[in-house]
């Protein structure tokens, strides 16, 4: 399996060498140079494996021998044997349309740590059979940054610089973060939003020189690495229900800013999964639900919410799906690249509408909304819920006909997320390891939000 950029100006690579690019040096992203297609039979044969036998399954596809199957196992089996729950991302029956994926059982109860985990592990491994320095550098809406720094905290030959937007993460995702006292992690709280931490790291990595001259690894999703771990859950999912009866397509709804979830879900279904809709939840920053709608991406007016994971305008991954929509045309994909850079939009023609409208359905959730579904659900359900799933549930009410089933992400723990839900009067417990990090000392530093500022940080820390 080689890996090309969706602007096609950098040479076919292996899987290991993608992971160490993550931004592609062209500026675009890495995607895998086939699809790979699985039978009939092969689904039939992965519906009886674990989760760590299906992820080990799915990365042996992507990873074509680079890894040992050994090696390959053992990365699997440490990354998902930190989850509290046996089946690392169980199903759960809310009612006979909706099922819950429950993806917050790693160590910072959070949808993240299903990739971060495993790519934490996989860079401890090059690092230590290429004898190595890499320097992970990253940007997090809040989860990202908590699931990647324990995912290579303490790890020799490993240094991690997260930012994150200074203010506009929740409590506990801030003291996820930055309450991490050990030498090789740097959190920077950075004046701005979520995008500006994007945008800064997007021009760091595409600075080559300064990338290659201090060996910079991404951790974001715009390494492939973690929209591959992702694929997982979604095939894990559709076989639990399978094995309850359910024999035909099985619905999605993702809530997603960064567009890197739902994109999972879009491969795993360009595989082969029998997946029905795949419906795209967002919040109030809604760039992506106005694609889908209407065609046209274009940034609008950045909006604080409920959900501030997926306060985000311009979504990472959106050029990897603009890339299959225009039938791996990286040269077309390169162009309206470059027309978003100048102008700020994208705006395509009404046949590339029609197929984003087969491929996606999405909806806009208003903060109120959000916190009447977490009501409506711990009362009806006894099932509390996080701000972003109560997004892709309440999506998930509007596209689910009475005859089929949906299976809705679930992207963290509620207890990360108690400022929206003491809102609605509700009181919940928090695992010890959440309530723990309020009596520890946190260690961040705090810096402007340009290029320069954020550089001259991770220069020292370097």
């Amino acid at each position: 399996m080689d890996y090309i950029s969706t602007r096609g100006q950098v040479e076919a690579i292996g899987f290991i060498d993608s992971v160490l690019m993550g931004l592609a040096d062209d500026g675009g992203l890495l995607v895998p140079k086939h699809i790979p297609q699985l039978s009939a039979d092969t689904l039939a044969q992965w519906r009886k494996l674990s989760y760590p036998e299906l992820a080990l399954e799915v990365f042996s596809l992507f990873t074509s021998g680079e890894i040992p199957r050994e090696d390959l196992k053992k990365l699997v089996d440490d990354s998902y044997g930190t989850f509290r729950h046996e089946e690392v991302t169980p199903v759960l029956r809310v009612n006979n349309n909706l099922h819950i994926l429950e993806l917050f059982h790693g160590p910072t109860f959070a949808f993240k740590d299903v990739a971060l985990q495993f790519l934490g592990n996989l860079y401890s491994y090059i690092s230590r059979k290429t004898n190595s320095i890499i320097h992970i550098l990253g940007a997090t809406s809040g989860d990202t940054g908590a699931s990647a720094i324990e995912g290579v905290r303490g790890k020799e030959g490993i240094r991690i610089a997260i930012l994150h937007p200074h203010g506009k993460v929740s409590k506990v995702q801030e003291l996820q973060m930055t309450t991490v006292d050990d030498a090789n992690v740097l959190n920077l709280s950075v004046d701005g939003n979520f995008d500006d931490c994007q945008r800064i790291i997007k021009e760091l990595f595409a600075d080559v020189k300064f990338k290659q001259e201090y060996h910079l690894r991404a951790i974001n999703s715009i390494n492939i690495a973690r929209v591959l771990a992702q694929t997982v859950y979604y095939f894990y999912a559709a076989f639990q229900l399978a094995k309850q009866g359910h024999a035909g397509p099985v619905n999605f709804s993702v809530p997603t800013g960064n567009f890197g979830d739902i994109f999972a879900g879009y491969l795993a279904k360009r595989m082969g999964l029998n997946v029905g809709k795949l419906i795209l939840a967002t919040n109030e920053n809604n760039i992506l639900e106005r694609f889908v709608n209407e065609g046209i991406y274009q940034p609008g007016e950045f909006h604080m919410t409920y959900s501030p994971s997926m306060d985000i305008q311009v979504a990472s991954n959106f050029e990897r799906y603009l890339y299959y929509l225009y039938g791996e045309d990286a040269a077309t994909t390169a162009s309206l690249m470059d027309s978003f850079k100048k102008e700020g939009k994208i705006a395509i023609p009404a046949e590339k509408l029609a197929q984003v409208q087969k491929d996606f359905v999405a909806y806009g959730v208003q903060n109120d909304e959000s916190l009447a579904i977490i009501g409506k659900y711990n009362d009806d359900y006894s099932y509390l819920l996080d701000p972003h799933t109560a997004c892709g549930v309440a999506a998930a009410e509007k596209f689910t006909e009475e005859d089929e089933v949906t299976v809705a992400l679930s992207t963290a723990h509620p207890a990360k997320f108690n400022e929206a839900i003491e809102l609605i009067g509700i009181e919940q417990t928090f695992p010890p390891q959440i309530e723990a990090l309020f009596d520890k000392p946190q260690h961040q530093t705090r810096v402007g939000g340009t290029n320069g500022e954020v550089k001259a940080e991770i220069l020292k820390f370097f």
